[in-house]
């Protein structure tokens, strides 16, 4: 007589069908991308409502649509976002250009170049990164006074040409170090100095790195609000984070529809540059060893 098979102690057993567990994890996964993205789609959805509904409704879709939130916020005061904007983008732009190049060059003489107190430079090069910015903002602000620099956009762009940002160049010395050496004897053979190496070999193949550090400056200066705040007094020379805040008003007659609307019009350039970015990014992380 044949024995029966043991029932089950605590049910059925989940579902090992492929299909099932794909479908399950997309559903998780699409229920988490709908609770991160709602705040910016409810704002996006604000900017369509009057001012005085933009707090109303927890609804996504506008209620009663309008575009005057646009056309008023613009216009702010005797300026336009068109002037903030333009700002902006002089601003990040050379930013972008300042760490691309100073990052790049410090990180390959960290990582191919033989010098005294090498590692020594480079662990206190890492150790700035451990420097809460607020520690270095008044020594820097007096500098750039004495300088004369304030109320230009120098003391946002200048340290970017000189590798102030210990993060990219540790970014970068990562990458390089993955690249095989024999690449820079092949090039020494064909008559190559460092310089030579570095813009026929290194930099060719370290685009991934240099286009997450592309991207993360273009991120991190476009958003920055307290550099342009303390550098950046008169109005004409704004940034779009400075003409955002002119928007709120310590009163309470804060206009949070053109806010919304003008918020959402500064995400465009983020959102398209990470686009066009992405791949790179993932790259530049991946073999760098990042976590």
């Amino acid at each position: 007589m044949t024995a029966l098979a043991p029932r089950p102690r605590f049910g059925r057993r989940p579902s090992r069908n492929p299909l099932v567990l794909a479908l399950a994890r997309h559903a998780l996964l699409v229920a988490i991308l709908i609770v991160i993205l709602y705040p910016l789609l409810w704002m996006v959805g604000a900017s369509f409502r009057p001012s005085n509904e933009a707090f109303g409704t927890l609804s996504i879709w506008p209620g009663n649509f309008t575009t005057e939130n646009y056309t008023e916020g613009w216009s702010l005061g005797n300026l336009n976002f068109s002037r903030f904007f333009l700002n902006s983008l002089v601003i990040t732009l050379l930013c972008v250009v300042g760490n691309v190049v100073a990052c790049s060059m410090a990180a390959y003489a960290f990582a191919r170049l033989s010098f005294p107190l090498k590692k020594t430079m480079f662990a206190l090069m890492l150790g700035t990164m451990l420097l809460p910015y607020h520690v270095t903002l008044v020594p820097q602000y007096v500098l750039f006074n004495e300088l004369a620099w304030i109320n230009t956009i120098l003391p946002l762009v200048v340290p970017k040409f000189l590798a102030t940002d210990a993060f990219f160049i540790f970014l970068m010395v990562q990458f390089i170090r993955t690249l095989p050496h024999e690449l820079d004897d092949a090039a020494r053979l064909d008559g190559c100095g460092h310089v030579g190496i570095f813009r026929r070999v290194v930099l060719p193949l370290s685009i991934p790195a240099l286009g997450t550090t592309a991207l993360f400056t273009f991120i991190n200066t476009w958003n920055d609000f307290l550099g342009p705040l303390l550098y950046l007094v008169r109005p004409e020379t704004w940034t779009v984070a400075q003409g955002l805040n002119g928007f709120l008003d310590a009163t309470g007659e804060s206009a949070y529809g053109p806010l919304f609307a003008m918020a959402t019009l500064s995400l465009a350039p983020i959102v398209g540059f990470f686009l066009a970015a992405q791949r790179l990014l993932i790259e530049g992380i991946a073999t760098s060893g990042l976590k």
